[in-house]
């Protein structure tokens, strides 16, 4: 799991979900929670999305690749949409973005929810719920695949603390939203992760009030914190602390830091922000300078290793821990 905001990780709650894609398969000290959004969908044309493997699974060299309805290969961190339904972010303005009166080129502050707005947002699932292993968007990578995390030379999972089974929601994040490093948040002090923001989907079908969470999923939530608060601890990590004291915040809560996360990918996509290693490589933002052809895209994905059986998993990834909370 990616570290956010630095050392201070939003968790976002999705609640009616259903991901755009998903995977086959370090948290900061201070990390908040938040409340479930309305929903999470997909848009009907990215339902078709598929992978295509390279690689080994269970190796360091194991890639999963994007395709969309068209069948072209697109990068799940730049080209699927943040807004499910909607066409007015699949392109970055050909004009520079405004900004707050400076010349810095970094995002405006978006807009405020309006009360009661319902805002539906893809979800990419990078680790499927009750698995072990650690995928992510390889966010410096051309395309940005889908990868297992290595961490000290060796794949990384994530482990069992009695009584959790690997994650316990379906794990990913929202495309088209940054985090940008150079960016201090005002809440915690700390600054941007470089990545995209995560998510964890909780449900399908229940209403978005965190209350109904409570009502109808008893003890998710506090299994939730417990999770984050526990899970680096077998790697001899202390526990995790949590901003806010702990207490999940509100939807247009969520949904502020998701729209400004996007103003910042905006930036990055259209060079206004300093973007370091990340690969900004896509197929559809077609104003980005970073857009390729579909040519150069398929040559991306055949230079990765062809597809091969898989490597067997360490034993290791089955063993429970039992800790005092």
């Amino acid at each position: 799991m990616r570290a956010g905001l630095g050392q201070a990780l939003r968790g976002l709650l999705l609640l009616s979900a259903r991901s755009c894609s998903c995977s086959c398969s370090g948290a900061g000290r201070r990390r908040r929670l938040v409340q479930p959004l309305p929903r999470c969908s997909w848009l009907s044309t990215m339902a078709q999305c598929s992978t295509e493997q390279r690689g080994r699974p269970h190796s360091p060299q194991y890639r999963l690749y994007f395709k969309n309805a068209e069948g072209k290969y697109i990068s799940p961190f730049h080209d699927i949409p943040l807004f499910a339904g909607s066409k007015e972010d699949k392109e970055v303005p050909a004009k520079r973005s405004k900004t707050n009166g400076s010349e810095t080129g970094l995002p405006k502050k978006p807009p405020p929810s309006r009360a009661g707005e319902t805002v539906v947002f893809n979800m990419v699932v990078e680790v499927p719920r009750w698995s072990n292993a650690k995928m992510e968007i390889a966010t410096k990578e051309p395309l940005n695949p889908i990868k297992q995390d290595i961490k000290r030379g060796k794949l990384r999972y994530v482990a069992n603390i009695f009584p959790h089974k690997g994650y316990i929601w379906n794990y990913g994040a929202l495309p088209q939203t940054w985090e940008d490093p150079h960016h201090k948040d005002k809440d915690t002090g700390c600054c941007g992760d470089n990545d995209p923001i995560d998510v964890c989907e909780i449900g399908t079908k229940i209403p978005t009030d965190i209350d109904d969470v409570k009502k109808h999923k008893p003890g998710y939530l506090e299994a939730t914190a417990e999770w984050f608060r526990l899970y680096k601890v077998p790697d001899d990590k202390p526990e995790n602390q949590f901003a806010f004291n702990g207490e999940f915040k509100d939807k247009d809560f969520a949904v502020g830091i998701i729209k400004s996360t996007h103003e910042y990918w905006k930036a990055l996509l259209h060079k206004k922000a300093d973007r370091g290693a990340i690969e900004c490589t896509n197929v559809l933002v077609h104003d980005s300078p970073f857009c390729c052809s579909e040519e150069d895209a398929r040559l991306i994905v055949q230079s990765a290793p062809p597809p091969a059986s898989g490597d067997s998993v360490s034993a290791e990834v089955d063993v429970w821990h039992f800790l005092n909370k």
